[in-house]
């Protein structure tokens, strides 16, 4: 299986999604912020709406998941990771999910709102 780094530096610059799983995600000074859990991708349209990024916890424990709008991460080819400049603030005030948020207008033009993104299905 090929990583991400060597999918990302491929002439073609596609990459599997099994591949952006466990990610690394840094911030601009490079600290690590997380990884990426898992992507969710517009059914029709085909758009990557949100990385679904682990923050904090060890082993999996305490570790909790938020959606993070995919135009928040861009690809650093020399950290092998993605890089995004949101604060531990944007994260602390995302707009609370509830179990159906991947089917909530409402809640994604929050969250879009909320990081003054435009929103990813116009």
């Amino acid at each position: 299986m090929t990583t991400a780094t060597e999918q990302s530096t491929s002439h073609s610059g596609l990459i599997s999604s099994s591949d952006v799983n466990g990610t690394a995600v840094y911030s601009p000074s490079g600290d690590h912020i997380g990884e990426i859990d898992h992507l969710m991708i517009d059914k029709v349209s085909g758009k990557i709406g949100y990385a679904v990024m682990g923050f904090g916890g060890f082993l999996g424990i305490g570790e909790d998941h938020m959606a993070i709008p995919w135009a928040k991460l861009h690809y650093d080819r020399d950290r092998g990771g993605y890089v995004s400049d949101i604060t531990k603030e944007q994260v602390e005030g995302l707009p609370l999910r509830e179990d159906d948020w991947a089917r909530d207008r409402d809640w994604e033009k929050q969250t879009y709102s909320h990081f003054g993104l435009p929103y990813y299905w116009l």
